[in-house]
């Protein structure tokens, strides 16, 4: 009771830019208080730590699918030498259908209806191009605003992006499911997880599937090929189609000049994360490459070439993907092409 009775009162002040003011038996102490980050709200305000393979992957988006190439000088470039040429060739089928009608009027007619039907054809064409280079850059901005959604936990945000994602796989069970899902979820993290899971994660065992079966081929066939010029060839269009088909897989349909966008985005991821993606497994790539390599100079050369092809797909994954890697870390050479190590490892 003594101890209890001589206990007091004692007053804390805030001081500004000095600490903790403390008043103790009637003597004032300022004890210095160290600054904590408040990590949930530099998460909410977008300067929270990004992972570094988010971060390769939204910077290879911006330098390839998302960039508008109109608004460059090589845009206005191509556009004016390809107006240039509508134009020369406008004017040499107006000479041609006026000389034909001079010589007959069936000619006349004849060419002018095929005219139209080609002009009719090249508009399609040119309509489907800028759709689908339209499509693949909204994934790629899908891809940023759903990273940046799940950092601020916006739930509405979020909302707005699973409809988008939704219409990219209309016809899909899931994707009715999730709609009717959205006003009961509240947490914006949570249900762009959910997104994920029930969405994206089975798509990307169709493009893991996709990775083995193009990683298996080209090291076979380089294995057994009697040509080098044969082994560039193939590698290249497997490559090429690989790009192309994980495109399709998460609802891009990339025209030409859109496959040429998301090559240039693919190059560029694959040069921003070269040595961080081949060190995760650089001493499988070295033992496997280096085991084959001892049994047969062709079978070295065709794993070699089989983890030059997975890494091409699993950068077009990261690329096309319209959703960052959160629920499931993204999957390594290892994962995708298991064959290239171990002979007895099934595909993923």
């Amino acid at each position: 009771m003594a101890s209890e009775s001589k206990m007091r009162p004692q007053a804390f002040l805030l001081e500004k830019d000095h600490g903790l003011a403390v008043r103790k038996n009637g003597k004032r102490k300022v004890v210095a208080i160290e600054p904590v980050d408040d990590f949930v709200a530099n998460e909410a305000a977008g300067t929270a730590p990004i992972d570094p393979a988010e971060r390769a992957v939204e910077t290879a988006q911006r330098r390839g699918i998302a960039k508008s190439a109109l608004l460059s000088w090589g845009g206005v470039f191509v556009s004016a030498v390809g107006g240039f040429i509508l134009v020369a060739l406008g004017n040499w089928v107006v000479g041609l259908v006026e000389e034909l009608f001079a010589r007959s009027a069936i000619l006349g007619f004849a060419a002018l209806v095929l005219g139209a039907l080609a002009g009719l054809a090249l508009i399609v064409l040119v309509a489907r191009e800028i759709w689908a280079i339209f499509r693949q850059s909204r994934i790629a901005r899908l891809h940023m605003s759903f990273a940046a959604a799940r950092a601020a936990d916006d739930g509405d945000a979020a909302r707005h992006l699973l409809v988008a994602l939704a219409a990219l796989q209309p016809n899909r069970r899931e994707s009715a499911r999730l709609l009717g899902l959205r006003r009961e979820i509240i947490d914006g993290r949570d249900l762009i997880d959910i997104a994920e899971r029930d969405l994206v994660l089975p798509l990307d065992r169709d493009v893991r599937r996709e990775i083995a079966q193009a990683a298996r081929r080209v090291s076979m066939v380089t294995a057994i090929s009697p040509r080098a010029l044969i082994d560039v060839a193939f590698v290249a269009a497997q490559a090429l189609r690989l790009i192309r088909r994980v495109a399709e897989i998460y609802g891009g349909r990339p025209g030409f000049f859109g496959f040429l966008k998301l090559i240039r985005s693919v190059g560029a991821h694959l040069a921003i994360t070269g040595g961080v993606a081949v060190g995760d497994s650089l001493v499988q790539q070295i033992l496997g490459h280096g085991i084959a390599a001892r049994l047969s100079a062709r079978l070295g050369e065709g794993v070699l070439n089989g983890l030059l092809t997975a890494r091409v797909g699993l950068s077009a994954m990261s690329v096309c993907r319209p959703m960052p890697f959160v629920v499931e870390p993204p999957p390594g050479i290892g994962d995708v092409a298991p064959f290239l190590f171990q002979k007895d490892a099934k595909d993923s």
